[in-house]
């Protein structure tokens, strides 16, 4: 058994898991698809190396910039870690806002096919023609379903579900349907949701600039300036990095970056509430509960 602490970016869901590891033995097994990749600390609000010698936080940091991480890795690396922290006697908390990880570690994935270079590069290419609300267009004619809950700029969603039908024949989300295995660990899904949607994207935004003046973008100039990566690189695709790299790159001036980066972070955050809210197994706790902390340590321990 173990705790899901999720909910949209910028809720607090890191403050609140701190405030738990002072009253339960417990590990933090992160499940953040930016906090995977090593030199992306300030723009994915990378947990300090302090803060991690206290508390015990798992899956940061294990692949390099330039490699690609996976849903399906996730729920096997996390799988692994689960195991060991309950060996230990403490209880595994997995935090963060990707919910697609959630799934995948919770409710098992299909047997889709591995990546391919090949394809993904000439998806890449006609995406820099044409736009990626151009193949959104593509991937409602051969799967409507994907399509249905992929946003038209999703680049990385739109790009995965062509690839599998390109590969296989076979549209993702009937293949997603298909029964899935079942050594999967069992999770409790504890959900934090706003009630003022406003407080939020002004948190959002306080966030972002205290991000931009702790070196923000000196840390994208460092990673631009590696032969290895570019804008298309997944990891580089992450919201604010992407704006960023635009920006040094001259396509942008930094009013302009700036205000994209801010509307990017509070539309993945609506992406986060939507999918949260139509998650079944999830438990939901209001973020404005004056008594969310206590609530939330009473929970932990019932499940744990």
């Amino acid at each position: 058994m173990c705790v899901c602490l999720t909910g949209p970016t910028a809720c607090g869901k890191t403050e609140l898991a701190l405030k738990l590891a002072e009253r339960i033995p417990l590990e933090i097994v992160s499940m953040d698809s930016a906090l995977v990749y090593r030199d992306m600390d300030i723009g994915t609000a990378k947990p300090s190396a302090a803060v991690r010698a206290v508390v015990p936080h798992h899956l940061i940091d294990i692949v390099d910039a330039a490699d690609t991480y996976s849903a399906g890795r996730f729920a096997r690396d996390a799988g692994v870690v689960i195991n060991g922290i309950t060996a230990r006697g403490h209880l595994p908390l997995i935090v963060g806002g990707t919910h697609l990880y959630l799934r995948a570690l919770r409710d098992g994935l299909a047997n889709l096919p591995q990546a391919d270079p090949s394809i993904r590069q000439r998806l890449d290419a006609e995406a820099a023609t044409s736009g990626w609300p151009a193949l959104h267009a593509r991937l409602t004619d051969v799967d409507p379903e994907a399509a249905a809950r992929i946003s038209p700029n999703d680049s990385q969603r739109i790009q995965r579900a062509l690839e599998v039908y390109e590969l296989t024949g076979e549209a993702l989300s009937v293949q997603q349907r298909r029964p899935r295995t079942d050594d999967r660990p069992t999770v409790k899904t504890l959900a934090l949701l706003p009630d003022d949607r406003v407080a939020l994207a002004e948190r959002i935004e306080q966030r972002f600039d205290a991000m931009v003046e702790a070196g923000f973008i000196e840390e994208v100039e460092r990673l631009k300036a590696r032969d290895d990566l570019n804008s298309t690189t997944p990891a580089m695709r992450a919201v604010g990095y992407r704006q960023i790299w635009a920006y040094l790159a001259g396509e942008t001036d930094w009013h302009e970056a700036r205000a994209r980066a801010i509307a990017a972070t509070r539309q993945l955050a609506k992406r986060q509430l939507t999918s949260l809210r139509s998650d079944s197994a999830a438990e939901y706790l209001s973020l404005a509960s004056p008594d969310l902390e206590r609530t939330l340590l009473s929970r932990v321990r019932e499940y744990s």
